[in-house]
Order: C-alpha cells, then structure tokens, then sequence
C-alpha cells in the first residue's frame, strides 16, 4: 500500500492528509519541504517548486516589501512578512504562504488573526497566522499564472481578506492591480488621473513604475501618496 506521493524526488505528500487540519499539522512538522511553495486551496494541495525569477519576481517582490516596510514601519501600523510565512483561514479552508503579508495591530487585537506558537511554548515564537490578515500581495510567475489570478484571489474573498494586490511584470506592460473586498468579492481598485490606485488597508495610494536599466533588465519603482 502507498504511504506517500513523492514529487520530482523533492517533495513527499503524505497520503493521509484528508483535511486543512492534516495538512496544517503536516505543514507545521519537521517532514514538511524548506522549499518550494505548498498550498491548501479549495481542498486540494498545491506544490510548486520552480524558481524565482530574479527579476520579474525578486527583484519586484522586494521592492514592493521595502515599500510598505517603510510605510507600515513608520507609522506602526502593524506587522509585514515576506516568503514563508504560513497563513492559515480554517472557515475558508486554506493554508498558504503568500509572496507578502500585512497584518495590522487592530487587526490581531480585535482576535480577527491570531499568532501560532512554536509546538516548544517559547515566548514570542510563532510559526503561522491563523485568520484573514488585513493585505495580501501575490506576484505572478510561469508556474502560477491561473493560481495567482483566479485560484487564490477566489480563495482569499472567502476567506474574507479585505485587500488583496497583483503584480505581474513577466511581460511588457507590466500589471499593477490592488482589488478590495465588497460584499464577498473582490472588486479593482480604479487609476487616478495620475495612474495611482488606492489602498484602503494604508490609506494610501500606490503607483507601479517600470523600465529597464543600461543592461536590459527590469528596474522598478513604487510610489506611494497619502
């Protein structure tokens, strides 16, 4: 009888993971992958272990953290993570780990989201986010095309994340999208005159610049308004 599924010789799935409950508990063991992006989404598990483009996904990625680290630092409206960090809404039945993360301090004090300690009890460990947080942003790569722009934008609605961004910068024009929740879906934030799209979430406004430098590769901008 078959026990596991292994991927490409890199990932091995258990096959008794029948619930985001076993999945969660797989995800937060010491059998569980260090690499690669595995997710819970509408009762399937999603494996991708393709890697990162440098720069229509890195390079953008980092950008868009530093940015809202600035802003969500300064202000200290809250807590940003980047890459592997486990978000986890059971009442959506999802378990992912998003490009970035905002959660705000109103946001966790509210109970809304909740911090899991590590299994060991330390204090002030933690190693997943339980709930909706406040901002999601995905960038798309090859591999995740249909996921980030349909899969995952349906999930997170259900799941009740108010502001959810895209971008997408594999190809010329470069796509920039913030979306808010209304009324269950997601709805596209309109362009100002000047092209910059308002977030809710920072009572902010962002624009997305993009070009390429001396050498041909991608070189952003994020700029940001109250």
């Amino acid at each position: 009888m078959a026990t596991s599924v292994i991927i490409e010789e890199q990932v091995e799935i258990p096959l008794g993971i029948r619930s985001l409950d076993d999945f969660r508990r797989w995800a937060l063991s010491d059998g569980f992958p260090e690499r690669g992006r595995i997710d819970f989404v509408a009762g399937k598990i999603e494996v991708d272990m393709s890697p990162e483009d440098l720069f229509c996904h890195g390079t953008l990625k980092g950008l868009i953290y530093a940015t809202l680290f600035q802003r969500t630092e300064g202000q200290d409206l809250g807590h940003l993570f980047i890459d592997s960090t486990r978000v986890s809404v059971p009442a959506a039945g999802l378990s992912v780990e998003p490009d970035i993360v905002f959660i705000s301090h109103e946001c966790l004090d509210s109970g809304r989201v909740r911090l899991v300690p590590k299994s060991g009890g330390e204090p002030g460990r933690y190693v997943e986010v339980e709930g909706a947080p406040d901002l999601i942003v995905e960038i798309v790569s090859d591999s995740s095309l249909t996921k980030d722009t349909q899969r995952l934008p349906a999930a997170y609605a259900v799941a009740g994340v108010p502001e959810f961004w895209l971008a997408d910068a594999r190809k010329e024009p470069v796509v920039f999208q913030i979306h808010h929740l209304i009324e269950g879906a997601y709805s596209l934030a309109p362009a100002d005159a000047e092209g910059y799209l308002r977030s809710n979430v920072l009572a902010c406004r962002f624009r997305l610049d993009a070009g390429r430098d001396a050498r041909g590769h991608w070189k952003f901008k994020l700029l940001d308004r109250p």
